[in-house]
């Protein structure tokens, strides 16, 4: 079966999507077009790039999420660092290993740019915050004079992974010679189910999609880094407990996360072993009940009403 994919952004809770990844194999499905928000952008890029579910869950294993943390000599600093970090860099942390990381196991594939991809084979979204748009990469491109040739894929990774405050925003310099500031693409879209959206669909568009426990906002903000913390948690729940309409839930594989934060980065092999089982699990029970010809009857019947 053939089939487009758009993975939720979520930090390291995309663990699951690998498990989700691997069902989706053994029931032989073939993937058309990929796109992805943050975590969801890492994993569509990586399957864009021919790779398969135990290829990418043996790189993952081999990780040190805390280097996914990029410290530097002021996060060594107590509260302080990081409120430092934030005023000088706008963000905690680096987010440079992440973008190294992804350039290694790409140029394993032989793909570098987005020129390396068959055209529209591969979309990730990111919010350029200078001109307050939404950044779907390649294809916004040429609003800044470039080319699918001039942004490596990986670049374009960090760029929807970069989390507000927590990450630095990337600085991004185009051919204009201006400077833009990107931020993770979940401010915008963290899950743009409706990127390859078609009246006439010839196959479907599986959406894979997070479920998480309710976070708990600390009552009691007593400094400024306890603020952006909480601005943070609350983005994500917001976006974690987003309405899903009847059409999109159709076609959407929820995945329960339990307490699993994005910024979990330093995950027990228990929390690794949940995540990828409940990824697997949920796919296999979504795809017992799916039924294609029937999901476009119910849409068709949608858009007379």
């Amino acid at each position: 079966m053939k089939a487009d994919a758009v993975f939720e952004g979520g930090g390291a809770r995309g663990i699951a999507f690998i498990g989700a990844i691997q069902a989706m194999e053994e029931e032989n499905v073939k993937w058309e077009r990929l796109a992805g928000t943050s975590a969801g952008a890492l994993i569509a890029a990586l399957l864009a790039s021919g790779y398969k579910s135990h290829e990418i869950m043996e790189r993952v294993s081999k990780i040190e999420f805390s280097k996914f943390r990029g410290k530097t000599i002021l996060n060594r600093i107590p509260v302080f660092g990081a409120l430092l970090e934030l005023m000088i860099n706008l963000g905690i942390y680096k987010n440079d290993y992440l973008e190294s990381w992804v350039d290694s196991l790409l140029s394993e594939k032989g793909i570098e740019t987005f020129a390396d991809l068959p055209e529209g084979k591969l979309k990730i979204i990111a919010s350029d915050i200078s001109n307050g748009q939404m950044l779907i990469l390649p294809d916004d491109l040429g609003r800044y004079r470039m080319s699918p040739a001039d942004l490596k894929v990986s670049t374009a990774v960090m760029m929807s992974a970069s989390i507000p405050f927590f990450y630095r925003p990337v600085i991004w310099k185009s051919k204009q010679r201006y400077k833009s500031y990107i931020l993770d693409g979940g401010l915008l879209s963290n899950f743009p189910i409706w990127i390859f959206d078609t009246k006439k669909p010839q196959f479907p568009t599986f959406g894979f999609h997070f479920v998480k426990n309710q976070v708990n906002i600390d009552a009691v903000i007593p400094t400024p880094l306890h603020l952006f913390k909480n601005i943070f948690k609350t983005m994500l729940q917001a976006h974690d407990l987003r309405h899903l309409d009847e059409e999109t839930l159709e076609r959407t594989i929820q995945i329960p996360t339990g307490d699993i934060n994005a910024t979990d980065f330093e995950l027990s092999d228990e929390e690794v072993a949940f995540l990828y089982q409940s990824g697997y699990t949920s796919t296999k029970e979504f795809l017992s009940k799916w039924d294609f010809e029937r999901h476009k009857e119910n849409r068709r019947q949608r858009v007379r009403k």
